[in-house]
């Protein structure tokens, strides 16, 4: 065993910070949509594809980003995607016109997804031991937080530089992070050693981006009835995954190094359960933010900061727990995370009846303490979530099990925002009352948190028999 490199956690820090910051660009844009409709002149169908552009083209690159990791080596895929993704967020912000943003968003979400999981095969690299769960723990709160913080980074951004002229901000604000953290993983990400001939399995990247596009495409179209006419790229999904399983075990038998090493879920104690929950959490979790954003900013006449500051709470919760979980997931394991998930099921559940009953604007204040709940428990989800996923995948595929790990959050993501939005617009359409409508929205985001719970129990379950067995 090799001596752990003395500028680990350094490096950690910076590897986190960039990631902290694509995965941040997944949420933030969603309070600034309004204003970059009113400056551009956009209409409401056009401006949604800058969230639904960066989600999609963010999922589709994450596992042939994790492969490329592994091949060519971290660090020169850490800066080389750190770099577009700066890059790429000035020309967002730079934007004239709908048409140039859209198209900047889409290569900052590639860039982003080629980012992401090179944090996850870094860790894998720089860590071993209980300091490996540490580091992974701080990965989970990274993704937790990120998602959770967006809301308000976007209306503190709006109500420092102005609204809606001040939108270009939410994408430079990238620019100093993203420099930063480039010169200083330079410095301090460990150089990649050769690794001979690289054996890149085109074929398979192939069908793996055209099954998660068939399946992302009608969730991030469904605004604008996408699930309606473009319903067959779902099965048309299950026949591309289909093919693209055969031909990677086709690879393997051949000896050849595929895209997903199917070993990964066959071989990896716990990596199945976790991925399986981590998809089910983000179908429950990450809708919540747009429809609150409709409900305080539409429903209610708050400004984009007043609606950032409602959901704070969430995210205070949400980084101090993850703080803690990362810490005691060594000793707890997986009852954290069914402890995690079922204060998120009921602070969702208080915050539904809250809204449903508390008139007008002094809602916003009578929700701070179920959403500090809901938070902890989301904060007890995700980074303890993230180190019993990842902790015993071998070095070899750790960014591509990163990869796939993040690929299901996503379309967890895409999922939960499409059921979301489809149930609050659904009851706002048939009873004229916001209330009704974000109640209803917050029950169905409860419903999905519960699959996720199901599954950690069961997870739980087949742990404390694992020692009985022998």
């Amino acid at each position: 065993m090799t001596d752990p490199d003395p500028r680990r956690w350094r490096a950690l820090a910076v590897t986190q910070a960039a990631g902290f910051m694509s995965l941040l660009d997944v949420s933030i844009v969603n309070v600034a949509l309004p204003s970059m409709q009113a400056d551009l002149g956009a209409g409401a169908g056009g401006i949604q594809w800058v969230v639904s552009g960066y989600a999609l083209t963010f999922g589709l690159s994450l596992v042939a980003g994790g492969r490329l990791g592994d091949a060519l080596g971290r660090r020169r895929m850490f800066l080389v995607a750190l770099s577009v993704f700066v890059l790429t967020s000035a020309l967002a912000g730079a934007a004239p016109n709908l048409t140039w943003l859209v198209l900047a968003r889409l290569a900052q979400g590639l860039a982003g997804g080629l980012l992401t999981p090179q944090n996850s095969g870094l860790i894998q690299d720089l860590f071993q031991g209980a300091e490996r769960g540490k580091a992974f723990g701080v990965l989970g709160a990274t993704i937790g937080v990120s998602t959770a913080v967006g809301p308000i980074a976007g209306g503190l951004i709006l109500a420092w530089f102005g609204d809606p002229q001040g939108w270009p901000w939410v994408f430079y604000v990238n620019l100093p992070i993203g420099v930063v953290a480039l010169v200083l993983a330079m410095r301090l990400l460990p150089k990649d050693r050769p690794t001979g001939r690289v054996d890149i399995d085109l074929v398979g990247a192939l069908l793996l981006g055209a099954t998660v596009l068939a399946v992302l495409l009608p969730l991030v179209r469904a605004d604008s009835g996408g699930l309606t006419s473009l319903w067959w790229l779902f099965p048309l999904a299950v026949a591309l995954g289909w093919l693209f399983l055969r031909w990677e075990r086709h690879l393997v038998r051949r000896g050849r190094a595929p895209l997903l090493d199917l070993r990964l879920f066959t071989e990896t104690p716990g990596y199945v359960a976790g991925a399986g929950i981590g998809l089910a959490y983000f179908c429950g979790f990450s809708g919540i933010w747009l429809v609150f954003a409709v409900f305080f900013q539409a429903g209610l006449g708050y400004t984009p900061l007043e609606s950032g500051l409602a959901v704070t709470p969430f995210a205070i919760g949400s980084a101090v727990a993850a703080a803690v979980a990362g810490r005691v997931v060594d000793r707890w394991g997986r009852l954290i995370t069914v402890l995690g998930l079922t204060a998120v099921g009921v602070g969702l559940a208080a915050v539904a009846v809250v809204l449903l009953v508390v008139p007008g604007n002094a809602a916003g204040a009578w929700i701070a303490v179920p959403m500090v709940l809901a938070g902890v428990g989301g904060g007890a989800v995700i980074s303890p979530n993230t180190t019993l996923t990842l902790t015993s995948v071998p070095n070899r595929l750790a960014g591509v099990a990163g990869g796939v790990l993040q690929t299901g959050q996503r379309i967890g993501t895409a999922v939960g925002t499409a059921t979301l939005a489809a149930v609050f617009y659904a009851v706002l359409g048939g009873t004229g009352r916001y209330p009704a409508a974000i109640a209803v929205a917050l029950f169905a985001a409860v419903a999905l948190v519960a699959v996720a719970f199901v599954l950690a129990v069961r997870d739980l379950r087949m742990a404390e028999r694992v020692p009985q067995g022998g």
